[in-house]
């Protein structure tokens, strides 16, 4: 029994000393020197010069201190009658970190945006001109290069998906001008989106300020997890909101830019909106998630055959949330690479193959034709239904909408505001294309799928609705 009891002496030890150091990592640190030290060489204040032409025009009297005093400073240079001075030089500060010896730099795009003149400043000490390499403004991101007869330090990126909320993190930059500073706090939160695509943004209360933009935000590794970019303050200044764009998200776009100087991101062809529970039940699915689409426009998407009214379950094998995640998977897919996309449709799931385009290329492009021929002129009819009234799309209203060919459907001619429809966003000249996920070109065909929807139990209808030849789903109740 002796050695059993050594032994299980030994392993309770072993797990004690575990205990002990797990609990001492989640203590705050007595000090963040020892991490400041190694990872400041690699932190760069960014400075920026730009020819701002000077207005002309009469001069606006503003008082000191007022907000609009900064927005007419290129007003106030000369005085009234004067003729507009020469173009003069605008400056800007942020801040960036080295992420190879050969001198990359990450920073935000708004730093350096326009800018006819980039100088990089070390931590210790001298100065060096860089060059833009790549810029994303939908991440905010951008790449600079600067060239030195030297090794540059430099910083890893780390893994920002173990981030967790309650962690210590250490930001670094250039506030207000003031030239390096530390500032220390924790991981408030996760998956922040702000107003991006493509936006994953760790929330801290790590100080951030002005100037601290395209800074490094630092575990206690010393590995980079984010660059901060934006804070929430009614006054300008940290009150506690800041937000660093995830290493995930700048690691692959930093990838991209390195190797092609800009972004090539993965183009699915649709045109989607998240499934929201209404929309659920009247398409009688299981649960609110996915996305479902709501236009197949000529591309990638079409030619794999998803269709208007498909909701799109997964996507190279990974379950959709929602439209934002489908956005980012999409989006960090390569280009031209061919994936399975998992969509419910009619009630069944199909799984299709789709060979990626590149959006970057691919947005923005020629609208669908539009169909010369002439319909006869339907009978003038209207209708009162779920709180709207409905009327057949004559040629007549076709013109004074100013709908294309290519839009059927049935026109809202009026609405009653006390209306489940006018809640929910419907408004006069809105067409109705589908009902139940099947087109209606008459009153009798909306009458019918509303009929179907009580016959079968459904609490709501699934309508598609065009304005301004934007699709977008919802559902109103037939109870």
């Amino acid at each position: 029994m002796r050695p059993l009891a050594l032994f299980t002496g030994l392993v309770l030890g072993l797990m004690l000393l575990l205990a002990q150091a797990v609990s001492a990592q989640a203590r705050a640190p007595e000090s963040f020197a020892d991490l400041a030290d190694r990872v400041s060489p690699a932190v760069v204040n960014i400075t920026t010069s730009t020819t701002v032409a000077s207005p002309s025009g009469p001069q606006p009297i503003v008082p000191e201190g007022s907000p609009f005093e900064e927005f007419f400073r290129d007003f106030l240079d000369r005085g009234p009658g004067q003729q507009p001075r020469a173009p003069r030089r605008s400056q800007a500060l942020g801040s960036g970190f080295v992420i190879s010896e050969d001198g990359y730099i990450v920073t935000n795009n708004h730093v350096i945006e326009g800018a006819d003149q980039i100088t990089v400043e070390f931590f210790a000490g001298g100065e060096l001109d860089a060059r833009v390499i790549g810029t994303d403004p939908n991440t905010d991101i951008a790449l600079l290069k600067v060239e030195s007869d030297r090794p540059l330090p430099f910083v890893s990126f780390g893994d920002s998906a173990t981030a967790r909320v309650g962690d210590w993190v250490m930001a670094m930059g250039n506030p207000l001008g003031q030239g390096f500073s530390v500032s220390a706090g924790i991981v408030s939160a996760r998956g922040r989106a702000l107003s991006g695509s493509y936006d994953d943004y760790i929330q801290t209360d790590a100080a951030i300020n002005r100037g601290n933009s395209g800074g490094p935000l630092f575990n206690m590794s010393g590995e980079v997890i984010g660059v901060n970019t934006a804070i929430l303050s009614p006054t300008g200044g940290s009150i506690g909101i800041g937000f660093a764009m995830s290493s995930a998200v700048v690691t692959r776009v930093v990838d991209q830019l390195r190797e092609f100087g800009e972004t090539r991101r993965g183009w699915l062809g649709v045109r989607i909106q998240d499934v929201t529970p209404e929309i659920a039940e009247a398409m009688g699915l299981e649960r609110a998630a996915g996305a479902l689409v709501t236009d197949v426009p000529e591309g990638p998407g079409r030619d794999a055959g998803i269709q208007a009214g498909d909701v799109i379950l997964s996507f190279d094998g990974n379950d959709v949330a929602d439209t934002r995640d489908l956005v980012r998977r999409v989006g960090d897919a390569e280009v031209g690479r061919a994936v399975r996309v998992m969509v419910m449709r009619d009630g069944r799931t199909q799984s299709l193959r789709v060979t990626l385009g590149r959006r970057e290329t691919s947005e923005g492009g020629s609208p669908m034709p539009m169909l010369e021929e002439e319909a006869p002129e339907p009978e003038a009819a209207a209708a009162d239904i779920l709180g709207m009234t409905v009327s057949n799309l004559s040629p007549t209203l076709r013109e004074e909408l100013g709908l294309p060919g290519t839009i059927d459907g049935l026109v809202i001619t009026a609405i009653d505001e006390d209306s489940e429809a006018y809640e929910k966003g419907l408004a006069v000249g809105d067409v109705i294309a589908e009902a139940g996920q099947q087109p209606v070109s008459t009153l009798a065909d909306l009458e019918a799928r509303i009929e179907e929807a009580r016959d079968s139990g459904r609490r709501s209808v699934l309508l598609l609705i065009r304005r301004g030849g934007e699709p977008r789903f919802l559902a109103l109740s037939v109870e």
